[in-house]
């Protein structure tokens, strides 16, 4: 989708909640043709005035109802804490406003279905801003696959090890699987289907303060993903605390001519290996290009740029991959088009029940769990 620099194209008023992470944002959205960065929304007034001093945006707002009641404000971009997306969410659909939120979409199934039961009644545009689909080595391994140089797909996997000690006191409540998109998402998103039903299990235990707080006492969670309409099966794991292992996001993929693994230790290169050759030369390191070219010129930047390099996400995270700019060029894309985001209200869903039928699972030692019937269509 390309956006004329012109008065007659289109051009969505967006309001930022949440500037902690949030604030990566606002340049994208200050550079994009189709975007106008309109306002900003936090609670502590302080940082609000320090970033909208700093972008030079002059709406600013402290309370989350006030944005909504702007007629000027099309669309809202969440990045509020976890237990806020859902609730969030809902207000802005109801007060007639696309939305734009961080991950999970919400952390129970019956949130899920309320926000596309209201996106489907509202006619508003949902998409859950999900990094990994829009990271580099994603488009880099779907290139490779939509080409056709990995053949058939014989089997996907990711993890996700994250230490969470030092982080804001809610991820202490958090439920590793709660937070299993960034895994669930690839495997699903390559193959662009849905997940059917999940089998889980979980590992080990967490501390006692820790397995208070969650309600939760594994450590680790582990997760076989059937995939609907598919001979594929897709295997992810998570944990949240008390595992020593350095920060991971990764995904592998297997196929017939060609599979990529992703590297075990961060900032290493990636590994392809190639069928049927000598077995000495079967795997190859690689350095996985960047894709801004699929973005307009004036946002290509922000592939490679981090505005907060001290914040958390980023201390532990890579930068997302460069996903930043693409996700923020799809929704204003859905926007102009009149169309659904990728990933849409339905599709986040499936991707975030995934993660909540898996610990329905774990508690039951295992026992498949069905995805929801809403989340399948």
């Amino acid at each position: 989708m390309s956006f004329p620099n012109s008065s007659s194209s289109p051009r969505f008023r967006v309001a930022i909640v949440g500037l902690g992470f949030g604030a990566e944002f606002i340049p994208i959205y200050q550079r994009h043709p189709g975007a106008e960065m309109y306002a900003i929304c936090q609670r502590n007034e302080a940082h609000l005035h320090e970033v909208g001093d700093r972008f030079e945006i002059g709406t600013r707002y402290t309370s989350y109802d006030d944005v909504l009641a702007d007629p000027k404000v099309d669309f809202v971009h969440i990045n509020s804490p976890i237990p806020d997306h859902a609730w969030m969410s809902l207000k802005a659909l109801e007060a007639g406003k696309h939305v734009m939120c961080t991950v999970p979409m919400a952390t129970t199934i019956e949130e899920c279905d309320q926000i596309c039961e209201a996106v489907a009644r509202t006619g508003k545009k949902y998409m859950m801003a999900e990094t990994v689909v829009y990271s580099r080595e994603f488009l880099f391994i779907k290139d490779l696959y939509l080409k056709g140089e990995l053949g058939e797909i014989q089997h996907l996997a990711a993890s996700h090890p994250q230490d969470m000690d030092g982080w804001p006191a809610y991820w202490e409540k958090m439920i590793p699987m709660h937070y299993a998109t960034h895994v669930v998402s690839p495997c699903l998103g390559l193959l662009d289907k849905r997940a059917e039903y999940v089998s889980c299990f979980g590992s080990g235990k967490v501390r006692d303060d820790i397995r208070e707080k969650s309600g939760n006492r594994f450590a680790v969670e582990t997760c076989h993903i059937k995939v609907q309409d598919s001979d594929v099966v897709a295997h992810i794991w998570r944990f949240l605390y008390d595992v020593a292992r350095q920060y991971r996001e990764s995904f592998d993929v297997y196929g017939t001519k060609k599979s990529f693994e992703w590297t075990l230790v961060e900032d290493e290169p990636h590994v392809i290996h190639t069928a049927k050759k000598p077995e000495p030369e079967i795997p190859s390191k690689i350095e996985v290009p960047d894709f801004a070219h699929l973005l307009p010129e004036p946002i290509r930047m922000f592939t490679k740029t981090i505005q907060d390099a001290e914040h958390l996400s980023f201390v532990q995270g890579g930068g997302h991959g460069g996903s930043h700019p693409h996700m923020v060029h799809e929704f204003l894309s859905a926007l102009a088009q009149n169309r659904d985001p990728w990933p849409n209200a339905t599709q986040s869903a499936n991707w975030t029940c995934v993660g909540l039928c898996a610990h329905q699972s774990a508690l039951k030692g295992g026992e498949i769990v069905k995805l929801p019937a809403f989340t399948l269509k």
